[in-house]
């Protein structure tokens, strides 16, 4: 039976795979571009264009399907054409792999960074995801996903989250958000915990003060979205990142129409 399952969920795989033809990107960086503007450990968040995208963004309710780690060159691995497989991700078919930044730079991409990460944890992530490569994905997650690809699945919102935390439990196999939010788990460092408020006495003479106590989230629940709206981590943009100047841009000198007639 178990044969039978990943015989479908690969088969599943190969259809999801297929991009969507209504894909448009509109805001797109380069990947050098990208690159100069990227830490270790940095969150790349993408728009897909696969078909499993659109389940992806139903569920999330957002526009960034996929989430890959920047790991810089401490792999020291080139492809073919000799570009540096610099992000590890979890892809459908292929379990997680090392790609290069060029990968996505054809889509609208998004890049969060952990704040005030040191030296030593920043260095901790890279070896999670690094020691994650050659894992599975988990396929069970594709035919649960498989469901929702409909364009109004009846699915309140207030479950959509939940509809996530599906797959097989396996821990040598992953999903792409999840394997990030486990390597982040391993640091400790906070994605969207769940926040537990008490009220607190400091001293006998002093009133109750409010004090919030984080709680982990299960990896499963984690998605793509959730790096972008977390108030932990920052939102890079390369274009003001590399110094932005409005008055430089050249625009387009605009046509009287009055010439025309």
């Amino acid at each position: 039976m178990n044969a039978i399952s990943t015989h479908i969920g690969r088969w599943l795989a190969r259809f999801l795979e297929r991009p969507s033809r209504s894909y448009e990107p509109f805001s797109i960086s380069d990947a050098e571009t990208l690159r100069r503007s990227m830490q270790p450990g940095d969150v790349l968040l993408v728009e897909g264009n696969l078909r499993m995208s659109i389940a992806i963004k139903y569920l999330t309710q957002s526009t960034w399907s996929h989430a890959a780690m920047y790991v810089g060159n401490a792999l020291d691995q080139k492809n073919e054409q000799g570009e540096e497989l610099d992000l590890i991700e979890a892809d459908l078919s292929e379990g997680v792999i090392a790609v290069p930044l060029s990968k996505y730079a054809e889509f609208n991409t998004r890049i969060c960074r952990p704040v005030n990460l040191t030296k030593e944890d920043q260095q901790e992530l890279v070896k999670f995801m690094r020691d994650s490569l050659g894992m599975e994905y988990d396929l069970k997650n594709v035919i649960d996903l498989m469901r929702y690809l409909f364009p109004t699945p009846p699915v309140p919102v207030r479950w959509r989250r939940r509809m996530l935390a599906f797959g097989s439990g396996d821990p040598t196999r992953a999903i792409c958000s999840t394997l990030l939010a486990q390597a982040y788990q391993s640091i400790r460092y906070p994605i969207l915990p769940d926040v537990e408020r008490k009220q607190v006495k400091t001293s006998r003479a002093s009133p109750y003060t409010e004090k919030e106590i984080l709680h982990i989230r299960h990896h499963s629940l984690f998605s793509p979205r959730d790096f972008d709206i977390s108030p932990y981590f920052r939102v890079v943009k390369p274009t003001l990142d590399s110094g932005f100047d409005y008055k430089k841009l050249d625009w387009a000198r605009e046509t009287d129409t009055s010439e025309k007639e």
